[in-house]
């Protein structure tokens, strides 16, 4: 009979036990992630969003918005497009050790955050339409949800926490995005794919259609125009056609203005992809006939594109 060294036998025994842990651990990685909030899937949403594959908020949730940009990647990579997340997957993309960061709340935060009126006549009289909160603010800042920075932060006095709170964000911070070479909108699917000059997929990013099948343009059509942080003219008439209010008004710029932080005007007059003060409505047939994308997603396109690309249209 062969004796093993109680000391040997001992390192045996625990290599053994690390590895079973290893594997449990991965196990458990994703388990139930269909259900509720979720670290390993806000890691996957952030790791996602660097590569210009957005689910729209990272806010730890499953979704389709989701599982459409893992298959996007999935495919990109030569991978089977399954759309479903494991330790592969997320290690592959980047893991989980750098996808959050911290961020400090400073006085100037806090100064720069004010109520949005309700009536147009009141916005108008504004210098500009600011985050109404510092929470507004920094969910725009992590490309995330109010909800999912609540998760993130519990301890938190939201909405406007006092300057000098320590507070914990999605880091997706990206290098610079690709020129793109075209672009196509599927009203169906509620999504904008950007490709490069060479024809790769480069980009994807939710988006909002028009709530009437009529104001929905088709077909082919070209950026004309780029504008960041612009004004909106808010015409009394496309809200209440026919009604007793008939001036126009210039709304100013900002975060909460009707197009965000970015107009990218297209070549059918009226009609353009545009920021929003509301990304957590994204992907609803809403509009009064743009295409709307966060304003996060709407500024990385407008660095993105120039007057000409092609955009085509489709269902």
């Amino acid at each position: 009979m062969i004796r093993t060294p109680r000391g040997l036998l001992f390192v045996a025994l625990l290599s053994v036990a690390s590895a079973a842990g290893a594997q449990e651990a991965s196990a458990r990685r994703f388990a139930g992630y269909r259900s509720g909030y979720h670290f390993d899937t806000l890691a996957l949403q952030v790791q996602l969003d660097r590569q210009n594959l957005s689910c729209n908020c990272v806010d730890g949730m499953w979704g389709l918005r989701t599982e459409v940009a893992l298959v996007t990647w999935q495919t990109l990579n030569g991978l089977p497009p399954t759309g479903v997340p494991d330790e592969a997957v997320l290690d592959a993309l980047g893991g989980d050790t750098n996808v959050l960061t911290r961020y400090t709340v400073t006085t100037n935060d806090l100064a720069n955050v004010a109520p949005v009126p309700v009536e147009w006549e009141e916005r108008a009289k504004l210098s500009s339409l600011k985050y109404e909160t510092v929470q507004e603010m920094l969910a725009e800042r992590g490309h995330t949800s109010q909800r999912a920075l609540e998760r993130l932060n519990p301890g938190v006095a939201w909405p406007n926490p006092p300057a000098g709170t320590e507070v914990v964000l999605p880091d997706c911070t990206s290098p610079k995005p690709p020129r793109a070479g075209s672009i196509r909108i599927a009203l169906g699917r509620m999504e904008v794919t950007v490709f490069s000059e060479e024809g790769r997929l480069v980009a994807l990013f939710p988006c909002s259609i028009a709530r009437e099948k009529r104001k929905r343009p088709d077909g082919e059509l070209a950026v004309k125009t780029l504008a960041p942080n612009p004004n909106y003219t808010y015409d009394p008439q496309l809200f209440e056609p026919g009604g007793p209010k008939k001036t126009k008004l210039v709304i100013p710029s900002g975060p909460n203005n009707p197009v965000g932080l970015a107009w990218i005007g297209l070549s059918l007059q009226g009609y353009g992809m545009h920021g929003t003060p509301l990304p957590e409505h994204i992907g609803r047939a809403e509009s009064k006939g743009c295409f709307r994308l966060a304003n996060w997603n709407a500024v990385k396109l407008l660095h993105m594109v120039r007057p000409g690309v092609p955009v085509v249209v489709e269902e």
